[in-house]
C-alpha cells in the first residue's frame, strides 16, 4: 500500500459486502483507503444468500469468483409445490446472456464478507470495528468526518466519503439525501433445517393455501433460509416459527415436515425505496444506503456490490490523476437507473412470489400445467427470468461513457458487458485472452489492426492497457491472439477496427479503423488524461 498521509484519499462507512468491495477495488488500484463500521464486529448472520452471475463475473475481475464458488451451491432450478404436486421447475436458460457462471451460488453473506476480508487484509487494509460515523460535511476539496468509538470523538479528514452504512445510513441522511418509495408486506425471514428430501440444486416456491414458503438453500447439508410470506403477526418465537413452518410446508408438499428449531428468525417490512441522487460533492453512497429492495429475488448485496464495482474505478482514476472529475457524475448517472429498474423488477418478483390473489389455488396449477406443455413458451419465460435476475442484461447504453449505440449493430452492443461461457473460453484463444485481459483494473484499448494506435500505450499506459489483437496461434508481448477470429466476431468490430472496454467489463466503444488521434479524443471524451504528474498514490 502507498506510504501514509495526513488522512485516507477515501473514507469508507460500512463493511457490509459494498463497503468491502469498494475498499478491495480501490486498494487495488493503490488508492489509501480506511474502512470503518459502528457494528462491533463481523455478521454472524447473513441477511443475503444470492451471488448472482453479473456479480460473479465482476468478482471474476478483482480475483474472487473462485473462492466463492469453491465455497458456495450452485442452483440451477426453480420448482413450484402446491398441494402436494410439483406443478413446474423452471431451468436456467442463458442461451442470449453469455456467462462463464450459467447460475445463482447460495453463498451465506457472512462467507462473502470473511473472503472480502481476507483479500482486504492481504493487500493492507484492515476493518476498524466499532468506529461509528457521527457526522461529516464536505468543505471544498476535502471531507470534514467525526468519529465515534468507546465514547471517544474523534476528528477525520478525507479526500473524499462513501457510505455504504445500510439502510439507516448517517452518510445519506447527513447529506439531505433521501429514500424515496414503499413499504407493503410484512415477511419472515427463518433459518432452519428442513427434512424434505427436495433437491438443494433448486429454490423451491411452496403454495401454503394462504401463502407461500421459499426456500433457498445454503451450501451446508439440509440448512434452507425460509422465507414465510403469509405472516401476519402470529409472533416470531423459535418454537412458533418452527410449528407455523412445518404446518405450512407440509399442506403444500403433501406431506409431513420435519423443522428444526430456527437458528435466526427476522420479522420485515418489504421495502422497495431508492434515493435520486448519489453523490453530494466529495460523498457518495451506495448499496442498501442508496435503494432497498424486497429480498424475493436476492438483488440487494449484488446491487450493492455492483455499485462498489462502478464507482471504484472511476473514483481511483479521478484520486490518481488518470481522469478529471467530471468522470465521477457519471457514477450517479448510471446506477439511479438501474435502482429504478431493479425496484420495478423486484416488486413483480415480490408479487409472484407472495401469490396472495384469491384466484391463486385454482388460476396456478391450470397457467402452470400450460407453460409446462409449450415447450418454446416455458424457455421464453426462462429467459425472461434469467435476464432479470442474473443482471446479465443491465446495461449502460444511454450513459455518457457509451458512445455508437444503433440497434441492430453486430456483436455486443456498446454499454453492454462483455462476457462469455466457459466452452467458449476453452475452444476460442481470443476469449481466453480477453477474460485474462479483463482482470487488469485498467480500461482495455483492443486494436484488431495490430497497428495504428499503438502508440497510444505510453500516453494513456497508467490508465488503459493497449492491446494489439493478433491471427496467429500465439502472441508475444502485449498482443493477444485471436486466430479464429472469434473474438472479433463477438464483439462485432469490422477487421482493422478497435474497440473500448471499461475497467468493469463493459464495452464503451468500436468502431473501423481510426488513428491514434482519432482514438485519443475518444478517451478524452470519457474525461480520461494522458500521463502526467499523477497526485496521491502515484503510479
Amino acid at each position: 500500500m502507498p506510504p501514509e498521509a495526513d488522512g485516507p484519499e477515501v473514507l469508507i462507512a460500512g463493511a457490509g459486502p459494498a463497503g468491502l468491495t469498494l475498499a478491495h477495488e480501490l486498494a487495488r488500484r493503490r488508492v489509501r483507503v480506511r474502512v470503518i463500521d459502528r457494528a462491533a464486529g463481523p455478521a454472524t448472520t447473513s441477511r443475503a444468500l444470492a451471488v448472482h452471475p453479473r456479480t460473479l463475473e465482476a468478482c471474476h475481475q478483482m480475483g474472487l469468483a473462485d473462492a466463492l464458488v469453491a465455497r458456495g451451491r450452485p442452483v440451477v432450478h426453480f420448482t413450484v409445490h402446491a398441494r402436494g404436486r410439483e406443478l413446474i421447475r423452471f431451468d436456467t436458460n442463458y442461451a442470449r446472456l453469455p456467462t462463464a457462471y450459467p447460475f445463482t451460488l447460495m453463498l451465506d453473506q457472512v462467507l462473502t464478507e470473511e473472503i472480502l476480508r481476507e483479500r482486504l487484509a492481504a493487500l493492507g487494509v484492515g476493518i476498524e470495528w466499532g468506529v461509528e460515523l457521527s457526522d461529516c460535511a464536505p468543505a471544498g476539496s476535502r471531507v470534514h468526518a467525526e468519529l465515534r468509538r468507546a465514547g471517544r470523538r474523534e476528528q477525520v479528514t478525507a479526500d473524499w466519503l462513501v457510505g455504504a452504512d445500510g439502510s439507516r445510513s448517517t452518510v445519506r441522511e447527513r447529506l439531505g439525501l433521501r429514500l424515496v418509495g414503499e413499504a407493503t408486506r410484512t415477511w419472515l425471514n427463518a433459518d432452519v433445517v428442513v427434512d424434505t428430501g427436495l433437491p438443494r440444486d433448486s429454490n423451491h416456491l411452496v403454495h401454503t393455501g394462504s401463502g407461500t414458503v421459499l426456500l433457498v438453500p445454503f451450501p451446508g447439508p439440509a440448512k434452507w433460509r425460509a422465507v414465510d410470506t403469509g405472516y401476519a403477526g402470529q409472533g416470531a418465537g423459535p418454537e412458533t416459527v418452527r410449528h407455523r413452518l412445518a404446518g405450512s410446508l407440509a399442506r403444500g408438499l403433501g406431506y409431513p415436515v420435519a423443522v428444526s428449531e430456527p437458528t435466526w428468525v427476522s420479522v420485515f417490512r418489504v421495502q422497495q425505496r431508492m434515493i435520486t441522487a448519489m453523490r453530494s460533492g466529495r460523498c457518495f453512497v451506495a448499496g442498501d444506503a442508496a435503494h432497498v429492495h424486497s429480498p424475493a429475488s436476492g438483488q440487494g448485496m449484488n446491487t450493492g456490490m455492483q455499485d462498489a464495482c462502478n464507482l471504484a474505478w472511476k473514483l481511483a482514476d479521478v484520486v490518481r490523476g488518470h481522469a478529471r472529475e467530471e468522470l465521477l457524475d457519471t457514477y450517479a448517472a448510471e446506477r439511479v437507473p438501474v435502482g429504478g429498474r431493479l425496484l420495478s423488477t423486484t416488486r413483480t418478483a415480490t408479487a409472484l412470489v407472495a401469490l396472495r390473489h384469491a384466484m391463486a389455488p385454482v388460476a396456478m396449477p391450470v397457467g402452470l400445467s400450460l407453460l409446462k406443455a409449450v415447450r418454446p413458451l416455458k424457455q421464453r419465460v426462462e429467459h425472461r427470468i434469467m435476464a432479470g435476475m442474473s443482471g446479465l442484461a443491465l446495461h449502460y447504453a444511454d450513459s455518457p461513457l457509451t458512445y455508437g449505440t444503433a440497434a441492430g449493430a453486430a456483436g455486443i452492443r456498446p454499454g453492454h458487458l462483455v462476457a462469455c461461457t466457459e466452452a467458449d473460453a476453452a475452444r476460442h484463444p481470443g476469449h481466453r485472452a480477453l477474460r485474462q485481459a479483463l482482470t487488469d483494473p485498467r480500461w482495455l484499448l483492443l486494436l484488431f489492426a495490430g497497428e495504428g494506435g499503438a502508440e497510444l500505450a505510453p500516453g494513456y499506459g497508467r490508465a488503459v492497457q493497449v492491446r494489439a489483437v493478433v491471427s496467429r496461434d500465439s502472441a508475444d508481448g502485449p498482443a493477444l491472439a485471436d486466430p479464429d477470429g472469434a473474438l472479433r466476431q463477438s464483439l462485432g468490430v469490422p477487421p482493422g477496427g478497435w474497440a473500448l472496454i471499461r475497467p468493469d467489463g463493459y464495452l464503451a466503444a468500436k468502431g473501423r479503423r481510426s488513428g491514434s488521434a482519432a482514438l485519443a479524443a475518444r478517451l478524452q471524451a470519457f474525461h480520461l488524461l494522458p500521463a502526467g504528474p499523477a497526485p496521491g498514490a502515484g503510479a
